[in-house]
């Protein structure tokens, strides 16, 4: 078994920087079934040097390879790194996540016991992925009620043969803005009858920075985008399944319109109430009383882009 690592990555080059560091030191048993591993870093056209920075330190890092494209979106960044990648079996993270020493042995690990439990190759392995805002040591981080994900396919923290992507046609290009592109691989995934196979050893601490109420504008515009996206997600899978995850339902609008108030209650009227908790410490207890209006947007993008679509 040969992992290759795709990482696509926009402008992210400080956490990068611990990303890659932390792949440069795996453990690996002498018995392990990992017969060796590489990292396919994909640059999504960043403009704070990244390419710059990684020929800078290019001894430090032996088991990266980097390739570039104009930016066209993470869909096509990870196309390009499975294209380019050595390996049988793909690993997917993002650029903001730092690993365990342990993380290539997990999954490596549960591919194997799970292949053994199920009598079939048709599986992929979903590690955790813990939300952090400690830039120093993202590691400390205890695993949170709120890490929890119920995704099937998400390309977070993710390992499968590249003989299933390449079967399931790869990632849909189409899914230039925010959401939905590793979520929709998923439903072909699943209807090749990939299995998943949890593995809760593999674990990522994903960095974000604390919240704040400069960061709204830019939150609100990636949930609709993410409602545009989702029409597209639909559009190619018209199934129930599909409009429940993209909240294009008649509960989600009822639901995120009642605790909303109709959108009385926004990034301008909580305002107020978001800073007074980020003063006291709380900005991760800000950030989900804030999800209340930034759902209303992301409902109200997906049905606005869809009516459009209709029309």
């Amino acid at each position: 078994m040969f992992f290759s690592v795709v990482i696509p990555t926009y402008n992210r080059l400080p956490i990068l920087q611990k990303c890659l560091r932390a792949l440069e030191y795996q453990d690996i048993r002498a018995d392990s079934v990992i017969a060796g591993y590489e990292v396919v870093l994909v640059d999504d056209g960043s403009t704070d040097g990244t390419l710059e920075w990684l020929e800078a330190h290019k001894d430090e890092f032996p088991h990266v390879r980097s390739h570039s494209q104009d930016h066209q979106g993470p869909a096509a960044a990870r196309n390009l790194g499975v294209k380019e990648a050595k390996g049988d079996t793909i690993i997917f993270i993002d650029s903001d996540l730092v690993v365990t020493e342990n993380f290539l042995q997990a999954h490596a690990d549960a591919l194997v016991k799970g292949e053994e439990q199920l009598g079939s190759d048709r599986i992929f392995t979903y590690g955790w992925v813990i939300n952090t805002c400690d830039f120093d040591n993202p590691s400390s981080e205890a695993y949170k009620i709120t890490d929890f994900s119920a995704a099937y396919f998400a390309t977070g923290n993710v390992a499968i043969a590249r003989k299933w992507l390449e079967e399931a046609g790869l990632f849909d290009t189409r899914f230039q803005l925010y959401g939905w592109e590793d979520l929709e691989l998923g439903v072909r995934l699943k209807k090749l009858g990939l299995k998943l196979i949890k593995c809760p050893e593999a674990v990522g601490y994903h960095w974000h920075p604390p919240f704040n109420l400069d960061q709204i504008p830019r939150m609100i515009d990636r949930e609709i985008q993410r409602g545009r996206m989702g029409v597209l997600f639909y559009e190619k899978h018209p199934t129930w399944e599909v409009k429940m995850m993209i909240q294009m339902t008649w509960l989600h609008r009822i639901l995120w319109g009642i605790l909303s108030f109709g959108g009385r209650l926004n990034e301008k009227t909580m305002a107020p109430f978001l800073q007074w908790l980020i003063d006291r410490g709380k900005s991760q207890l800000a950030l989900e009383v804030a999800r209340i209006f930034l759902n209303w947007y992301n409902v109200q993008g997906v049905y606005g882009d869809y009516n459009e679509m209709e029309r």
